[in-house]
């Protein structure tokens, strides 16, 4: 029996940020984990958007989960005027490659911020959308531009009285 079919056969479940005891590990499978320290505890990481292990998070933190980076903000800003397909989502963000837009507009979806409609036709068709959750959005992004463009006009002015 090779280490993989051990592994699996030991029907072994890890909890994010629990301990996990590698010598159970290496008792139902010793060839799987050959430099197995005892015990390794795990990194928390998000299981679900605003819980870090058994810590809640603010609700700011829950926002900036799920619409943080470069490009989840970018993305709903082209979904605010209207539905896009995909090409039509990659031009309008230069810079961005197919497999990361591929990968936000996932992420997007699964927290219900946006909607994916399959045409089944050929060739495949499929378009984006916001969901209500997803428009709700567009207040909060409307008053970080706002803030930004007064954040711009006051380091100009800065600029200019430094001169």
């Amino acid at each position: 029996m090779d280490a993989i079919d051990a592994l699996s056969k030991a029907e072994i479940s890890v909890e994010i940020g629990a301990e996990v005891n590698a010598e159970v590990l290496l008792q139902s499978a010793p060839d799987a984990l050959p430099n197995a320290v005892p015990t390794t505890t795990l990194p928390p990481t998000v299981t679900t958007p605003g819980i870090y292990g058994d810590r809640l998070t603010c609700a700011v933190e829950t926002t900036l989960d799920i619409i943080g980076g470069r490009w989840k903000v970018l993305i709903l800003h082209e979904l605010f005027q209207g539905v896009r397909r995909f090409n039509e989502l990659h031009r309008a963000l230069h810079g961005i490659t197919q497999k990361m837009l591929t990968q936000q507009l996932r992420e997007l979806q699964e927290h219900g911020i946006i909607h994916r409609e399959v045409y089944l036709q050929v060739p495949p068709k499929v378009e984006y959308s916001l969901t209500d959750l997803g428009r709700s959005l567009e207040p909060i992004l409307d008053a970080m531009h706002h803030w930004g463009v007064r954040y711009q006009e006051s380091l100009r002015a800065q600029g200019e009285s430094d001169r």
